[in-house]
């Protein structure tokens, strides 16, 4: 076939059934394996198009691919395939001699199991990548309507989805070798590391039931919550403009158990488990990866060695591409990237705005429950926002972060898929976490004090923490969040492509033709299937975070981010000095008192109610004298106490003690657990050997035979030369 020009028949059917076939007569063996097909419209064959396709085809000829024309009712399919030779000079670029070159012996490449992924890989370069006379590409074909469509064949899932593709199967060990004969390294690797994910997420689950449990055992032992129920003397003064009324802090009862469930000790040594967990994982993830690694031979393939190869298979004359550095490109994604980063800090502070102009809004609602609830409603629709923020902002971050690639300009695929991961996470970081960060750390810490309030633009109040604590806005926001989107995103995940394809196959069966030549049955079903591009499964990817740079990245930011919550969000560091340093057991030495008996009264600030700008305004005003809020200040100039600076120092001490214990541990497991296990090592050590010992049989041979002794025996397990079908990831 490789270059000559195949002779075409056109075989009329029986009947009128279905169209007119184009078939090449080089290409009619049973055995012929077809491993991607280009799509045209029909009507392309009688105009200035045709000659367009034919160039290209021509070219992909010429480099040793197989044509098959069929033609259909609408659409012309160009079955394509590899010539063997092809994969004989993939072997021959990749494989390196098991010894001397003049040894044909040697040279031999080992037999290579060309599975369905590598198959398809292969035609999928080339066809990208390949050009006509002009210089015009699939992609600029495409464009102007020369082709319609490409798909590689699938073949070979029926196995996998009746061994893996079912929820009853979910329970068993995946097939990762038949994973990856079909979809690839990187697809399987990702699944291997879901699984171990998912087991590893055992032991944490279950600390988190028996922690919830106690907790909620404890639901009604609380003695905060049992102060805080019962105290209907205490008022509290009025959290916005238009909330004009004191509330009792027993009408906070119900929030304040809820908060205990998830603000008590035993959170907080949850939180420092999750926060070492995280170390831990990763550590034992790093030898599960290498276990995986010598398995499928991964060890030292060369990702950029492979696309090289693959260039040389495109076009022999193909020159390589030098690593180049542009101060003026990175200075320009720089500034560009910073410029996103504002503007999702941006996004974070229309958020606020919009919980102040809420808040404002339904405190003067009609609707008695808006009225009442004002924070539970604004922290509801304020994460509902930010939900969808999420959703609009993931698609800017994808655009944004592929345009960032394309204006670098690296040098390989690989390059612009690793720096494409390190953009759009960090967008994605910022994306999420902005709004969030402002909850757990702001919120409710700038708003001034009664009387004398932070207002925005001058006009309206800055938000305020909800009665029972700012931990409550923080759980509710990444409830809603994470709940939305373990149950919205994944239902729009899984049903809009099935949506997709069933509206793409009801259109193509309201033709009425179904051809009977299986052949075109089969191409015509991988037609209708759902256009997939290179970063199709890349959200599968985002959401495990499936790079081990964004991995160790996410393993320090939570160590930091649980220390700023334990110190700074919860209770926690509250209570402890409060029994240590207040507590009434210290005073009356009886071991019956409750350590936390008045922490409700201390940890609120007295405000004189006729330092109000309009006292009188006030709902009941006429026999309240004051009234009590959260914060440490003492009147009459309601500055910071001596406690709130106390406190302030002890939770900074506390950041930076956690901080460095777990960062500490964190590097004690590293060293502790080795990231490669020692039969792996010993596994590469021994063929390490193995082959200096083979060379140095051979090389003996050719001197003489002399002190040459017997020819070792290689070893069971395959060689790193041998290892050909695989790409490398750092996943």
């Amino acid at each position: 076939m490789q270059g000559e020009e195949s002779l075409r028949i056109l075989v009329e059917p029986e009947g009128d059934s279905f169209p007119l076939m184009e078939i090449s007569t080089c290409e009619t063996e049973a055995s012929e394996q077809w491993d991607y097909v280009l799509v045209a419209q029909r009507h392309t064959q009688r105009d200035p198009r045709q000659a367009r396709q034919q160039q290209f085809l021509e070219e992909l000829r010429r480099k040793g691919f197989h044509i098959k024309v069929i033609r259909d009712q609408k659409q012309v399919f160009f079955g394509i395939r590899a010539d063997n030779s092809v994969f004989g000079l993939y072997r021959t670029l990749l494989l390196e001699p098991e010894g001397p070159a003049p040894h044909a012996e040697l040279a031999a490449p080992t037999t290579i199991p060309v599975t369905t992924s590598l198959r398809i890989r292969i035609v999928n370069f080339v066809v990208m990548n390949n050009k006509t006379s002009a210089g015009e590409t699939f992609e600029d074909l495409m464009k102007d309507g020369v082709f319609e469509a490409r798909f590689p064949l699938h073949k070979g899932e029926g196995r996998l989805k009746k061994t893996w593709a079912r929820w009853r199967h979910m329970f068993r060990e995946q097939p990762v070798d038949e994973i990856r004969n079909y979809f690839g390294e990187k697809v399987a690797l990702y699944f291997v590391w879901l699984g171990w994910y998912t087991y590893m997420l055992v032991p944490a689950a279950l600390t988190g039931l028996l922690v919830f449990l106690s907790g909620f055992s404890l639901f009604e032992a609380s003695q905060i919550s049992k102060e805080i129920c019962e105290a209907h003397d205490i008022l509290m003064c009025p959290l916005g403009d238009h909330s004009r009324r004191y509330q009792r802090l027993s009408e906070t009862c119900t929030f304040a158990k809820l908060t205990h469930l998830f603000d008590n000790d035993g959170t907080v040594v949850f939180a420092i488990f999750m926060a070492l967990w995280a170390t831990v994982f990763l550590e034992i993830w790093k030898r599960q990866r290498a276990r995986v690694v010598l398995h499928w031979d991964l060890y030292v393939w060369d990702e950029e060695q492979e696309e090289m190869a693959l260039q040389l298979i495109n076009c022999p004359d193909y020159k390589l591409r030098p690593y180049q550095h542009s101060y003026l490109r990175s200075t320009v994604i720089l500034v560009l990237t910073l410029l996103m980063i504002c503007l999702m800090i941006g996004m974070a502070h229309v958020l606020v705005v919009y919980r102040v102009l809420a808040s404002a809004l339904f405190s003067s609602s009609a609707v008695p429950f808006l009225e009442e609830q004002v924070t539970t409603a604004v922290v509801v629709t304020g994460a509902l926002v930010h939900y969808v923020t999420i959703i609009i902002m993931t698609k800017i971050n994808r655009c944004v972060a592929l345009k960032l690639c394309d204006f670098e300009m690296p040098r390989t695929f690989s390059e612009r898929e690793s720096r494409f991961t390190i953009r759009f996470f960090t967008l994605q970081f910022f994306t999420h976490f902005s709004s969030l960060i402002y909850i757990a750390f702001i919120l409710g810490r700038i708003n001034g004090h009664p009387g004398k309030s932070t207002r925005l633009a001058g006009l309206w109040k800055l938000e305020e923490c909800h009665a029972s604590g700012c931990m409550m806005d923080l759980f509710v926001q990444m409830a809603i969040i994470m709940g939305l989107k373990q149950t919205l995103s994944n239902c729009v995940e899984y049903l809009v492509p099935w949506v997709t394809h069933k509206c793409r196959s009801l259109r193509a069966s309201e033709s009425g033709h179904l051809p009977r030549d299986p052949e075109l049955r089969d191409w015509r079903r991988n037609y209708l299937l759902n256009p997939v591009n290179t970063f199709s499964l890349f959200d599968e990817f985002m959401e495990m975070r499936t790079w081990l740079q964004v991995l160790e990245t996410i393993g320090v930011l939570a160590v930091i981010a649980n220390g700023m919550v334990i110190a700074f969000t919860s209770e926690f560091i509250p209570r402890v000095v409060y029994k240590y340093r207040y507590s009434p057991c210290l005073k009356e030495g009886n071991s019956t008192v409750d350590c936390l008996k008045g922490y409700v009264n201390h940890s609120l600030s007295v405000f004189h109610t006729k330092d109000f700008q309009d006292p009188d305004g006030i709902e009941g005003s006429e026999n309240v004298t004051l009234c009590r809020y959260r914060d440490y200040r003492n009147p009459p100039d309601y500055n910071f106490s001596e406690q709130f600076w106390f406190l302030l120092a002890i939770r900074l001490a506390f950041v930076i003690l956690f901080e460095h214990v777990a960062l500490c541990i964190k590097l004690i497991a590293a060293w502790f657990v080795p990231d490669i296990p020692q039969s792996v090592k010993n596994k590469v050590l021994e063929v390490k050997y193995q082959r200096l010992r083979e060379k140095m049989w051979h090389g003996r041979q050719r001197l003489g035979g002399v002190g040459a002794g017997s020819r070792p025996p290689m070893p069971a397990h395959p060689t790193p030369a041998s290892i050909f079908s695989a790409r490398s990831t750092d996943v």
